[in-house]
């Protein structure tokens, strides 16, 4: 027997009442979209007073496992519909990133009524299977095999689920139309307990029929969206861990310090350096062999002259070593170059091949 009512509490009723009327509002809308604020502001409210109503049924302790349909007072079988106008309230939500985690919510809630229906045998369905462990009676990889006793089975369980979708509309139907009969009666204030016992035992035989069909209806969406997040998840680019590379400040090499300072960079903005300079410098990185240690076969072979060099390369070539040395007459040559370079732009004094 359950240990209270509900009218110990005057706010229970309120809180139902006003959240299944809230319900109402949401599915009756004309709004174009169910995304509006207007509509998701009765459903958050909506929501919000339901689960302050169930917090309350479950602190009274109104249902018990161990009492019949029969002892529960007519004033109480409303209460037995909070899990499901939950479950409905929580389908309304509109939100992407979280429409797997609702549809989970909205389907428990929707299983909670049905298990609570079953344990007072109020109608007669089975309850649907859970995602993990599909029925057995159900077509499955084994029995729905290539063979022609797959295929048979596989088209009984078809017509069987038709046929268990044309009854329950027709049940609904039935249901609706009674309830439509009913319902004037309370509104009218004169309805009698019978009357309010028959209009709440409607009421949660039509919504039987109603959690039944959101539970396969949501089954078909959560494989759409985990099958669309699997694939997201296959495209994605893999991760590679890759250490950032230190960025090298620019310079410009030359080919010894006088150099340097004769002739200077030609950027301000960027630092110069030896040849030596630079090789000192690569040295102490590791990366450049030390002086000390023998060239290899093929860093010898490309420190050598090449026998098939032109004689203009080999006369380029001899000048630079003089610049090497620090040849007075080659310095001087290479400075007035420089010079003439600087005060004569490129072409002058090209009188043949004007243009």
């Amino acid at each position: 027997m359950a240990a209270g009512t509900a009218e110990t509490t005057p706010r229970l009723p309120e809180l139902l009442e006003s959240g299944w009327r809230l319900l109402e509002e949401v599915e009756a809308s004309t709004e174009p979209s169910s995304g509006a604020p207007a509509l998701q502001d009765k459903v958050r409210r909506g929501l919000d007073l339901l689960q302050q109503a169930a917090r309350g049924v479950a602190q009274l302790d109104l249902f018990s496992q161990n009492e019949d349909l029969e002892e529960i007072a007519s004033a109480d079988l409303k209460y037995l519909l909070l899990p499901a106008l939950l479950g409905a309230l929580t389908m309304k939500q509109v939100n992407l990133s979280k429409r797997l985690e609702h549809l989970q919510s909205a389907r428990a809630h929707f299983l909670d009524f049905l298990k609570l229906c079953k344990n007072y045998q109020i109608g007669k369905f089975h309850l649907p299977p859970t995602p993990e462990s599909p029925n057995e009676n159900e077509p499955t990889e084994s029995t729905s095999g290539a063979g022609p006793a797959g295929r048979q089975s596989s088209l009984v369980a078809m017509a069987s689920s038709r046929q268990a979708k044309i009854e329950r509309y027709k049940q609904k139907k039935e249901v609706e139309n009674r309830l439509a009969s009913v319902k004037s009666y309370l509104e009218s204030g004169q309805a009698e307990e019978e009357q309010i016992r028959e209009f709440y035992m409607l009421q949660i035989q039509r919504w039987i029929t109603t959690s039944l069909e959101e539970i396969e209806s949501i089954d078909q969406e959560m494989v759409i969206l985990r099958g669309r997040n699997a694939l997201k998840q296959a495209l994605a680019p893999p991760q590679t861990s890759q250490r950032p590379r230190t960025a090298m400040k620019p310079f410009i090499l030359t080919r010894d310090a006088m150099q340097a300072k004769v002739l200077g960079a030609g950027y301000p903005s960027l630092a110069t350096m030896t040849v030596n300079d630079w090789y000192e410098q690569r040295c102490k990185q590791g990366i450049m062999p030390d002086k000390g240690k023998p060239l290899t076969t093929a860093a010898y072979s490309l420190s050598r002259p090449s026998a098939d060099l032109s004689e203009e390369e080999l006369q380029k070539e001899q000048q630079e070593k003089k610049v090497e040395e620090d040849d007075e007459e080659t310095l001087q040559k290479t400075r007035a170059w420089e010079d003439w370079k600087d005060t004569h732009p490129k072409g002058y004094g090209n009188r043949k091949n004007m243009g």
